[in-house]
């Protein structure tokens, strides 16, 4: 198995020797450094992940990135603050290795009190609804941890490079006519402060993102 994981990274320094010990063998960190200042691409490196530099600022921008990077022929995506574990990568990897699905999400379930906070929570499961009614595809969460074939991923041809790009990756999959499930992940409390449900500018920037990608 060799499976590329795509870590897009700001000022994750206290995070990433946990997310990136927890690889399992076959799994290679791709870390994409979006600006950080605390150090995060140097302990990444020192840790033997593939590092690539994204001056972007964006989500999106970064997931980019790092696809670009990968060389294999599926790809993983994971958020780099600890909330989720790495080792259960090969639980959404391994139904688009075995050709079973075509895009796999981690569907979240909290295993520790505070690990995702009501108005979140109340925010994806909207999103995750309105996802339904415009695609038809039955899913619970818009989940972070999640899997595909890199080149059918570049065929999307995503624009959004901020919040939007998850949720756009999703929404074009489903009206590509791709076979979309899910499965359930660990969901923990995270390392480090979030750029998104962390600050006012963040949350709000993201829901206009992903109303944007609704939208289309």
């Amino acid at each position: 198995m060799s499976v590329d994981v795509v870590l897009p990274c700001l000022d994750e320094a206290g995070a990433l020797p946990w997310v990136i010990g927890r690889l399992p063998p076959g799994f290679r960190a791709i870390v994409v450094d979006n600006g950080s200042s605390d150090g995060s691409a140097e302990i990444a490196r020192s840790l033997g992940a593939v590092v690539v530099a994204e001056p972007r600022r964006g989500f999106g921008a970064a997931c980019r990135r790092g696809l670009l990077a990968a060389t294999t022929d599926v790809v993983c995506f994971c958020d780099c603050d600890a909330t989720l574990d790495p080792w259960q990568l090969p639980r959404v990897a391994g139904p688009v290795l075995r050709g079973d699905a075509d895009l796999v999400l981690g569907r979240r379930r909290p295993v520790a009190r505070g690990a995702w906070p009501l108005p979140a929570r109340l925010a994806n499961r909207e999103l995750a609804r309105l996802v339904r009614r415009r695609t038809g595809v039955r899913v619970h969460d818009l989940g972070p941890m999640r899997a595909a074939r890199r080149a059918e991923l570049l065929a999307l041809n995503l624009a959004d490079r901020r919040s939007g790009y998850a949720l756009e990756m999703l929404v074009r999959a489903a009206d590509a006519g791709w076979r979309v499930s899910e499965t359930d992940v660990d969901y923990r409390p995270r390392i480090g402060r979030s750029k998104v449900t962390g600050t006012a500018r963040g949350y709000w920037q993201a829901v206009r993102d992903m109303r944007k990608v609704l939208a289309q």
